[in-house]
């Protein structure tokens, strides 16, 4: 595995890679969640390119772009486990040579919807970065986890509309032991918080359970265990279709889809520490 720091470095040794070109963008602190993302890679392309980029275009005024947690060391110890090939961690004036970009990616209605409400400027920052990473690394293919589903879609939609040459595949969330969803951010947990926090997947479990009794069972089933816990101060719990499009007729005119693929999704705040999570069911 060789790792690169500058861009000039970094377009060398891309020419030295063979095969298909697999991406997997990361902001560090990498865990199992990101080592799943790096083996379907592998699997998939002849080469992976995994990207470590603290990227401030995403963070919005008093979010934890300051502490967010940086660990190279480690990070570059589990690409090189997990089969990648080169690691691409570029400083900010490699990303951004220009300063703050004057053109970005405006990530239209469904972005300013679920996070987008709580991060008006998330979205905008995270399709710029990956645009500009997909332009720079030219990959064929491109992996994300469904953790983040909302930014999944959007970087799907993303590359549909905008034509860019580059398959776009979500890879499934991967879950501590006690079911908690791995996450970048849950270092910050304190035990007791991490025993709070165990509620995101509790509820979003109890609505799969009775998806069969529909849309309102799902939501009443979630949000009954929500409200037992109040350590976790919900920001939102929602039901969509699996686009992401709403799953109320009354929001859609003309609809009439009432069965198919759906997700459950849940953002609270345990703590200081915003987390989310979501999960498939069929309704």
């Amino acid at each position: 595995m060789k790792t690169v720091r500058t861009r000039a470095d970094f377009r060398a040794a891309r020419e030295q890679l063979t095969g298909p070109i697999g991406l997997v963008m990361t902001m560090g602190a990498l865990h199992d969640g990101h080592a799943e993302l790096m083996r379907a890679a592998a699997q998939r392309a002849g080469s992976v390119i995994v990207t470590i980029f603290v990227n401030p275009m995403q963070f919005g005024a008093g979010e934890d772009l300051d502490k967010y947690p940086r660990t190279l060391d480690a990070d570059l110890a589990l690409c090189e486990q997990a089969g990648v090939d080169l690691v691409w961690a570029p400083a900010v004036e490699d990303v951004y040579p220009d300063g703050p970009v004057a053109i970005s990616v405006d990530p239209g209605p469904l972005g300013r919807e679920l996070e987008g409400e709580f991060r008006p400027t998330h979205f905008a920052g995270v399709l710029t970065v990956v645009a500009k990473f997909f332009g720079m690394v030219r990959p064929a293919l491109a992996f994300f986890g469904e953790k983040d589903y909302q930014q999944l879609a959007l970087i799907q939609r993303m590359v549909a509309d905008l034509d860019l040459d580059v398959v776009v595949s979500g890879v499934p969330t991967v879950r501590e032991p006690d079911g908690l969803a791995r996450s970048s951010r849950n270092v910050y947990l304190s035990a007791d918080e991490h025993a709070r926090a165990l509620a995101l997947s509790r509820a979003l479990r109890a609505g799969v359970s009775v998806a069969a009794d529909g849309a309102g069972a799902v939501l009443a089933a979630a949000r009954t265990v929500l409200d037992a816990e109040p350590g976790a101060a919900v920001d939102y719990l929602e039901l969509r279709w699996a686009d992401l499009s709403s799953i109320d007729p009354v929001a859609e005119p003309g609809s009439i889809r009432h069965h198919g693929p759906a997700r459950l999704l849940v953002a609270a705040r345990v703590g200081s520490t915003r987390l989310i999570d979501n999960i498939a069911l069929i309704l």
